[in-house]
């Protein structure tokens, strides 16, 4: 089949195999026909926009090869004397014939534009966010049609960001896409929509004065770009949360499917049976996750640990016979771990940090709502981001720069690439922003993170962040 993709490199495709498209203006005669949508782009229009204001004598003939050598390389099996059926003649030009599902861009266009349930408008942003590999159209772009149709294409990401995020949130999803939310709202301030779901989604988490704080923000930026106060929309919804009248969240939020497209098997250890016959109540009934087993005290959590090899464990830092720490430390150094997650009323800084430079994914408070302790099951699982509870935050302040004689010693010589990633990890974004902040596939930053963690000698993200802190790579609050 063939396939073209402008969402990254320019490039066309038999059946996942590259073609050679020729040099730079043979492959921009292409990009602009795709960028036409299947419409005729006539002669005289791809003269004057392959060479603005100077086109050669010879600009028809070119014009003229270009395409019959494009037509060989798409078509390499066509007849001398057959019609083309993909890159046709359509007078006064030419046209590029292709289904929706055949360019990347038409398929990325037609499902940020789609419609329906809450459920499928997130399943649709989610798979149009998928095909984005980078800056569309990024090789032509001293061409003006080019940066023209990228400007647009790059409204349409940001569009089908904040539709995916709105969906989220009738969906139920505050807490997973609050990290999402807040780099979307920084890197794109003045952007109006950005911040709302910011805003609504802390208020959802019941993070009322993170909400108002966040609009705070935006008026800032406004005020300092533009001369101008919070539009009326903002405005109002500022007023609603003062008022506390914002709509509650759904009563029956629907989950997000486990790391593996199944069930999310979960250990719970905690000495309190109320706890855990909580816990395992929540879990029971939340379509997606499933109790994997239950231990009292960090000995029966490891011993659960290697007869249920569950995918998550939630273990609480003080524990009779064999603390959380001490256990936590043990799991972690088995074969193929599971992910864990802490779970805390109180206990010491220091406790706490030593799980976190142990590889733990996180920290949750048991007095914790259920939407956010199966969110952080969901982020820990998926092992994408740091699950940044006040309390984490409150450690990498406390103990940055803190040396430690068993932190990585390789971190200077990494290269400046890697660093970059390293960077943005440590600032808790995604596999997903940090592709997009970089330029980068988002299989190319799971690939850097894997290196990272393998250059370490580390197994954990969190790790990776701690490492960032602690070298002052990063510092608390820094841009």
């Amino acid at each position: 089949m063939l396939t073209f993709t402008a969402l990254g490199p320019f490039q066309a495709w038999a059946d996942g195999a590259p073609l050679d498209l020729g040099g730079q203006r043979q492959r921009a005669v292409l990009a602009r026909l795709l960028v036409a949508g299947g419409r005729a782009v006539p002669v005289h229009t791809l003269i004057d926009e392959l060479w603005p204001g100077d086109p050669p004598a010879q600009a028809l003939s070119t014009i003229q090869g270009y395409v019959s050598r494009l037509r060989r390389a798409l078509e390499p099996g066509r007849a001398p004397r057959e019609e083309a059926g993909v890159l046709v003649s359509a007078p006064p030009g030419y046209a590029l014939r292709a289904r929706t599902d055949q360019v990347d861009a038409w398929h990325f266009e037609s499902l940020v534009k789609s419609d329906g349930s809450p459920a499928q408008v997130w399943a649709a942003m989610d798979t149009a966010l998928e095909l984005w590999r980078g800056p569309a159209l990024a090789e032509f772009a001293e061409l003006s049609w080019a940066a023209t149709e990228a400007g647009r294409l790059e409204e349409l990401r940001l569009i089908a960001v904040e539709r995916r995020a709105d969906a989220g949130l009738a969906l139920g999803r505050a807490t997973s896409l609050v990290a999402d939310l807040e780099a979307h709202a920084s890197a794109y301030p003045l952007r109006e929509e950005a911040w709302r779901l910011l805003a609504v989604a802390l208020y959802r988490m019941g993070r009322q004065g993170d909400a108002l704080a966040a609009l705070r923000r935006a008026r800032a930026v406004w005020r300092d770009e533009l001369g101008l106060d919070l539009s009326a929309g903002l405005k109002r919804l500022e007023a609603d949360m003062l008022a506390q009248r914002l709509e509650e969240p759904p009563a029956d939020p629907v989950p997000e499917p486990g790391a593996d497209g199944g069930v999310l098997r979960v250990l719970v250890a905690d000495d309190q049976a109320l706890v855990r016959t909580g816990l395992r109540a929540m879990l029971d009934s939340e379509p997606g996750f499933a109790p994997a087993g239950e231990a009292a005290n960090g000995e029966e959590a490891i011993a659960a640990v290697r007869e249920t090899r569950p995918d998550v464990v939630l273990l609480d830092i003080q524990m009779p016979r064999l603390d959380g720490l001490a256990a936590a430390r043990r799991i972690l150094a088995g074969e193929r771990p599971p992910k864990v997650v802490m779970m805390t009323t109180f206990g010491s800084d220091e406790n706490l940090y030593a799980a976190l430079r142990a590889g733990v994914s996180g920290f949750l408070l048991k007095t914790s709502p259920p939407e956010q302790i199966l969110a952080a099951i969901r982020a820990a699982a998926a092992g994408d981001a740091l699950i940044d509870p006040a309390v984490t935050t409150r450690l990498i302040s406390a103990f940055t720069g803190r040396t430690d004689p068993a932190s990585p010693p390789a971190l200077a010589g990494l290269p400046d690439d890697r660093l970059d990633v390293l960077k943005l990890v440590a600032r808790g974004l995604t596999n997903r922003q940090i592709g997009q902040t970089l330029a980068l596939p988002e299989e190319e930053v799971g690939l850097v993170v894997k290196s990272l963690l393998e250059h370490l000698g580390l197994f954990d993200r969190a790790q990776l962040v701690m490492a960032a802190y602690e070298s002052g790579l990063v510092t608390p609050g820094a841009k």
